[in-house]
């Protein structure tokens, strides 16, 4: 198979003085490169830290690009697959967890390969700043063959998207471009290209290759084979791929963000930056290993690279001195070339700088619908299957009403065995009422196939559908449930009673969030019916799209008992007043952050909270 033309890196801007050059995150520079490279259908669910992606490039012309939220990533690869299929250029955009909802249709594509391009960015998040693990995502792609690219900072990102399409339609593959957090979230300048038009392909009329039946996939195994080893050749002349020899001391193999942290800490040494971690250029690696006295790999998370490397029979240190662990940075990165005997220790780190965060204790925000969920929930001693979302917050004080989180979607099915264990303990054991929470957007996302699950296996459990009308936790992106496109656009919206009513359930509730009566009294039925029930628990999100700001509540400081219920909300705008009463300190609400709920109100026994007089 013939290769194409390879591309070169941008120049970076002091090259161009007359280019035009932005200030962009990662995320907005793949967006951009997606856009350059000819993209024409593009989409994605949302989810830190890939969301800006989609939002970015949905801000290009619609006659470019279409871009969509999908229901979920397997969705969105789907889809993107669809477009591949027909011959344009596609992209799936998701975040590290994301790729274990869409494995299923890349294992099978991977044996289909493309018609048009396909690219999937997918984003990690070493730290686990707001995800449930850190995965590795170079593991998974391993797994299913299928070529990785990683640019080290938002300038390389264009041209590595533009990369990865070529070799997507030269080895008919798709590729997967992997970011993290830093790169998605950093801001530096980038040269801007202009847009390649791309022509369509006519449709591969090919059942063997496109429809993977047993008898097919045998066939086209063996195919998968020598494309890797077509792809390991390719990469040995990669133009992306960077040598920099500065001496025969130590060299340094590393790809990534982590290039620049090498860079910074270690910057005499020979580094050979890699254009990404699968598949490896084997001759590139032995001849650089060979030129240097001592060999180092350097990279985020698991010890894919080196694993590799230490199986050809080189002899390489990493691991053991860089975490598996965490999202690396210059100090990481420095603390291990310390540890390895590569740099002097200077004494530079916390014990010299003394850093200590400022504490903020992770709370839902003042008026957050959600609140009143988990008040009664945790007032009926439920046993609460919690999922993915903002209300995550409910498992720790002052709320503490969420007693498991696994994956998004699972809370319901988690429920369902849960539930499926009553009667089967021993006499004395205790037997809360079980009940699931899930958001609207993650119940669309994975939540309807346990819900069907549940009804279809007679599970004895209260379903809470915590519709705040948006995706919140992510920034404010719409779903099908919001009737708004990704672009805006009005359209169907999902009628949430008639959705549950049509898999079967027997009891539907619709509540207002702010309503904490009629709360405690749907959550008492819910659980009194015998089957599943589902309470739809429906205020908008406080944030997005839009700020609510109503009249902020105060205390009447002469009538407060100091008895703490209001303090049992949770609410970020409520704290202590110096003012005390039977040796408890009474309360006070900050009016600048809050929004005029009156969840405090509505627990305040002695009547001492009233909405203020705006002065």
């Amino acid at each position: 198979m013939a290769q194409t033309g390879r591309v070169a890196k941008t120049a970076a801007p002091s090259a161009r003085p007359n280019a035009d050059v932005r200030p962009l995150m990662g995320n907005e520079a793949l967006a951009r490169g997606a856009w350059e490279a000819g993209v024409r259908v593009a989409a994605a669910y949302p989810g830190t830290p890939s969301t800006e992606i989609l939002e970015a490039l949905s801000g290009y012309p619609e006659e470019d690009v279409y871009a969509q939220w999908s229901t979920n990533e397997k969705v969105s690869l789907d889809v993107a697959m669809g477009a591949s299929f027909e011959g344009v250029r596609a992209l799936s955009v998701m975040k590290h967890v994301g790729l274990n909802v869409a494995a299923d249709a890349l294992m099978s594509m991977t044996y289909i390969g493309v018609n048009g391009g396909l690219v999937i960015i997918v984003c990690d998040d070493p730290g686990i700043h707001s995800s449930q693990n850190e995965q590795d995502t170079r593991a998974l792609a391993r797994f299913a063959m299928v070529p990785v690219l990683e640019p080290s900072d938002a300038q390389e990102a264009p041209a590595f998207m533009r990369h990865a399409y070529e070799i997507s339609e030269t080895f008919d593959t798709p590729v997967i471009v992997r970011s993290t957090t830093r790169l998605s979230h950093t801001r530096s300048p980038v040269v801007l290209g202009e847009r390649i038009e791309v022509a369509r392909r006519e449709f591969d009329d090919n059942p063997v290759k496109n429809v993977m039946i047993p008898s097919h996939a045998r066939l086209r195994h063996p195919v998968l084979l020598e494309r890797e080893a077509k792809l390991g050749k390719y990469f040995e002349t990669s133009a992306l791929t960077e040598l920099e020899m500065l001496g025969r001391a130590a060299g340094v193999i590393t790809t990534s963000i982590s290039h620049g942290y090498v860079k910074e800490v270690l910057g005499d040494a020979s580094v050979l930056k890699l254009a990404g971690s699968y598949p490896l250029p084997e001759r590139k690696i032995r001849d650089f290993a060979a030129s240097v006295e001592r060999l180092f790999v350097v990279e985020e998370l698991e010890p894919v690279i080196e694993d590799q490397i230490r199986a050809w029979g080189i002899k390489v240190d990493g691991k053991e001195f860089f975490p598996r662990d965490g999202e690396f940075s210059p100090e990481v990165v420095r603390a291990g070339f310390v540890k390895a005997g590569a740099l002097p220790d200077m004494g530079i780190g916390d014990d010299v700088f003394h850093i200590e965060p400022t504490p903020r204790p992770p709370v839902l925000c003042p008026g957050c619908p959600h609140t009143s969920a988990y008040m009664v929930l945790r007032q009926a001693e439920a046993r609460v299957a919690g999922d993915i979302g903002c209300y995550t917050l409910a498992a720790i004080e002052p709320l503490r009403a969420i007693d498991t989180c696994v994956s998004m979607g699972s809370s319901i099915a988690n429920a369902t065995g849960m539930a499926k264990t009553r009667g089967m303990t021993k006499t004395g054991v205790e037997q809360r009422p079980v009940v699931a929470t899930i958001g609207d957007s993650t119940f669309l996302h994975s939540g309807l196939p346990p819900l069907i699950d549940a009804v279809y296996n007679n599970a004895d459990i209260t379903v809470m559908l915590l519709d705040n009308h948006i995706v919140a936790m992510t920034g404010g992106q719409d779903h099908p449930g919001t009737g708004k496109t990704l672009r805006g656009e009005q359209t169907h919206r999902v009628d949430y009673e008639s959705v549950c009513r049509s898999v079967g359930v027997k009891w539907v509730r619709t509540v207002d969030s702010y309503d904490l009566a009629a709360m405690h009294k749907a959550l008492r039925e819910a659980i009194d019916f015998k089957g599943v029930a589902v309470i739809i628990s429906d205020r908008e999100c406080v944030i997005d799209p839009v700020k609510v700001k109503g009249i902020a509540m105060e205390v009447r400081a002469e009538s407060c008992t100091a008895c703490q219920s209001c303090m049992n909300v949770g609410c970020p705008s409520i704290s202590w007043s110096d003012e005390w009463f039977d040796g408890r300190h009474k309360v006070k609400i900050d009016p600048n952050t809050c929004i005029g709920c009156t969840f405090c109100a509505q627990v305040c026994p002695s009547d001492s909270i009233q909405p203020g007089t705006g002065l």
